[in-house]
């Protein structure tokens, strides 16, 4: 069984924006499968289906971004999940748009939705994918808590895509395959 785990903030105002992209990835990823992410459970929106014969269980905290943990710690406490088997697809600023990398493990980078998982969970050994959302010209709030602009959309549109796909490589083929095909992605052509 995995947990994939899409970071975001609930609610309308916050739809389409950069600090979103985790929710939009678990959204493809969902629409992909035929399958819906609606049922509330562990302080957040769940859905699941089953991929190459394993459970695979889809998570959109409802906490806020800084509490992110909470919802990833309930759901792993009650699949009695291995930490290994939590992916987290969130946004980050030090990779430009267009771009996606991927880790077994690893620091929070500053990203307070990550801070919070590994102080939950006491660890920090759980695979990511990270989406580029460029870095900031000005103030950071207002960079991750914006809109793409609509160049960037088309670009971000391609990489939820590509993110979805490298998400069910870490469930099919592991961690280090997915790095391997995908961390030299670029949507920019």
């Amino acid at each position: 069984m995995k947990l994939v785990v899409g970071l975001g903030n609930p609610g309308r105002e916050y739809e389409n924006t950069r600090h979103n992209v985790g929710f939009d990835v678990i959204d493809h990823l969902a629409d992909s499968v035929c399958t819906n992410v609606n049922k509330i459970k562990f302080k957040g929106l769940v859905g699941e289906f089953l991929y190459e014969g394993e459970k695979i269980i889809l998570l959109k905290p409802s906490t806020f971004m800084n509490l992110s943990g909470e919802s990833v710690r309930e759901a792993k406490e009650f699949y009695k999940l291995n930490v290994e088997d939590i992916i987290v697809v969130y946004d980050d600023i030090a990779i430009d748009v267009g771009r996606i990398r991927i880790r077994p493990s690893g620091s929070d980078g500053g990203h307070n939705g990550i801070k919070n998982i590994i102080y939950q969970l006491n660890n920090d050994k759980f695979p990511r994918v990270r989406v580029g959302i460029g870095a900031p010209k000005a103030d950071l709030v207002s960079h991750v808590l914006g809109k793409f602009t609509p160049e960037e959309r088309k670009i971000v549109d391609e990489v939820i895509k590509v993110s979805s796909d490298a998400v069910l490589e870490i469930i099919k083929n592991g961690v280090q395959s997915a790095m391997n095909k995908f961390n030299g992605y670029s949507a920019l052509k």
